[in-house]
C-alpha cells in the first residue's frame, strides 16, 4: 500500500497527494475564501448601491444634467467579459475532472484559465479605449455631472475587475504547482461572474440615466 501510494502520480507529472491530502485538495471545507468573497461581494455591492444613488439624486437636483452617447466599445467589451465567465466555467469542469485522473484535463483547465485571464484583459483595455473616445468628444471627468458619474462607475468597476485578474493569475499559478484547491477555484469564480453581473447593471443604468 505504501509503495502504491509513493509512485501514484497526477496526469501533471508531480506526485498525487494519497489519502486525507487528496481529499482536502478536493474537497476543502475551510470556510475562509468563501466568507472573503462574499463579504467582498457585499461590500462592493453596497458600493455600487450608494453611487446609484448618489446618481439618482444629483440628477433630479439641478437643471445641469447633459445626456450623452455611450462609446459603442462598451458592447464589445461586455461580449467579451460575457465570454471569459463561460471559458472561466470550462476551466472549472476540466479541473474536476483532472482530479477524478482524466488524461489531458488539467492542461485543458490551464488553457481555459488563461483565455479567461486574455478575455479581462481586454475587457480592461476596451474600457481604457472607451475614455479616450469620451476625451475625444469633449467629455472628461469634470466636463459635466453625467461624464463624471460615467467615468467613475466605469474606473470603480475597472479596479475591482483588476482585483479578479490578480486571483485568477494566483489560480493560474497554484494549477501549475498541482497545489489549487477547489475551493479556491470556486471562490474565485464566483467574485469573476459577480463582475459580469455588476457590468450588466451598470451598463443598464449609464444607458437609462447618461
Amino acid at each position: 500500500m505504501h509503495g502504491e501510494r509513493q509512485s501514484g502520480g497526477n496526469d501533471w507529472g508531480n506526485p498525487a497527494p494519497a489519502g486525507p491530502n487528496l481529499r482536502m485538495l478536493q474537497d476543502d471545507s475551510s470556510p475562509a475564501s468563501r466568507t472573503g468573497v462574499w463579504v467582498a461581494i457585499f461590500a462592493i455591492t453596497m458600493t455600487f448601491l450608494a453611487f446609484t444613488s448618489a446618481m439618482v439624486v444629483r440628477q433630479g437636483s439641478a437643471a445641469d444634467w447633459r445626456h450623452l452617447a455611450l462609446p459603442p466599445i462598451l458592447y464589445f467589451n461586455t461580449l467579451a467579459l460575457l465570454v471569459s465567465s463561460f471559458v472561466l466555467e470550462v476551466a472549472r469542469r476540466r479541473f474536476r475532472r483532472s482530479l477524478a485522473g482524466a488524461e489531458g484535463q488539467r492542461a485543458a483547465a490551464l488553457r481555459a484559465l488563461y483565455s479567461t485571464l486574455s478575455l479581462g484583459l481586454i475587457f480592461i483595455a476596451g474600457q481604457y479605449v472607451a475614455w479616450l473616445q469620451l476625451k475625444a468628444a469633449g467629455l472628461y471627468l469634470a466636463s459635466n455631472p453625467s461624464s463624471s458619474f460615467f467615468y467613475v462607475f466605469t474606473a470603480v468597476h475597472g479596479l475591482h475587475v483588476l482585483g479578479g485578474l490578480a486571483g485568477l493569475i494566483y489560480v493560474i499559478c497554484k494549477l501549475r504547482d498541482g497545489t489549487l484547491r477547489t475551493s479556491t477555484l470556486k471562490a474565485t469564480s464566483h467574485y469573476w461572474h459577480f463582475m459580469d453581473v455588476l457590468w450588466l447593471y451598470l451598463l443598464l443604468i449609464l444607458r437609462m440615466k447618461l
